[in-house]
């Protein structure tokens, strides 16, 4: 099947699935509303890691320390600055990115594994301020009841605006996916060595990606104040990146769309297998070593290569 054609196919579908959520809120239950909600902001986030893992070739294990701050900073102003939640929202992302080009500064010198260890450690760091600092941010109880302005206030109001800030962030990411900054980190994930004899600054490409995928983490994290209500520490902690991690794997890590999927799934696995068993976390584990045996560019890369009549995995693409 032509490019062309897939393109066209993938415009059409990509226009149907918006105007399915569109109408969602109109004819699903509640919770299915409140569902897919929560879905957009974990698909933003895995999208904003695979930034840097699957189109950087960059082991960023603590993603999750990113949307935690970006969500803290967003519920922070209004519960204990007393300003507009609308001056958090616009200011989490930056909050991130900030911690992002700390923590990028410190470690991008460094690469592969001991990139990952060092931001782990710098993450969980982060996290035992955020677990420990009762008077801020009220320790392992986290900050509850977190009042939103009136617009999205309501189920519908806030489904409605996480969905239209996601897809646009998305629609951002994937322009620079496709910009030649984009085309360059993806070169320099392939192959640092050549790029640096070509002249491009590696060092530097990696720094911006990292605070590129921070900003887009803290849009997520403030997004996840507008579906919950409230922040705790578990939104710092390493497995929650662990999740986000598989997230991206179990979708397609080298195609633009795999983690959305990913966290569809990831998403949809805990809220139902979780009704009957504690062991979800089993069944997943489990579906991820079948994953990694029979299908390792993920459930989307699998699905274009049948639908493009390949057996070779998928090296890059936006899917």
């Amino acid at each position: 099947m032509s490019s062309a054609s897939l393109d066209k196919k993938a415009l059409g579908l990509t226009a149907l699935a918006a105007l399915v959520f569109l109408l969602a809120p109109t004819v699903l239950p509640r919770f299915y509303v409140y569902l897919l909600a929560l879905i957009f902001v974990t698909g933003l986030l895995a999208t904003s890691l695979n930034l840097v893992l699957g189109f950087g070739g960059m082991y960023q294990f603590h993603h999750g320390v990113f949307y935690g701050f970006g969500a803290y900073t967003a519920a922070l102003i209004v519960t204990k600055a007393g300003l507009s939640f609308w001056l958090g929202f616009a200011l989490a992302p930056f909050a991130s990115a900030l911690l992002g080009l700390v923590m990028g500064v410190i470690c991008v010198r460094l690469s592969k594994l001991y990139f990952g260890m060092l931001q782990i450690s710098l993450g969980s760091l982060v996290w035992m301020l955020s677990y420990r600092w009762y008077s801020l941010t009220g320790g392992d109880d986290g900050i509850h009841g977190v009042a939103l302005p009136d617009l999205i206030a309501s189920s519908r109001g806030g489904y409605y605006f996480t969905f239209g800030v996601a897809f646009l962030c998305l629609l951002l990411m994937y322009r620079i996916v496709q910009s030649p900054f984009g085309r360059a980190f993806q070169a320099i994930r392939d192959n640092p060595q050549r790029c640096e004899a070509l002249g491009i600054d590696v060092k530097r490409h990696q720094l911006i990606g990292l605070v590129l995928a921070a900003l887009f983490a803290g849009v997520a994290g403030a997004l996840f104040v507008v579906v919950e209500g409230s922040v705790f520490p578990e939104l710092l902690f390493w497995n929650l990146s662990l999740e986000i991690f598989i997230m991206c794997l179990f979708g397609g890590w080298f195609l633009f769309l795999g983690p959305l999927l990913g966290a569809a799934a990831v998403v949809g696995l805990r809220s139902f297998a979780s009704i009957y068993t504690d062991y979800w976390t089993m069944i997943l584990g489990i579906l991820m070593m079948l994953l990694i045996l029979f299908l390792p560019d993920g459930i989307l890369g699998f699905f274009l290569r049948k639908v493009r009549g390949s057996d070779e995995p998928s090296a890059q693409g936006v899917g």
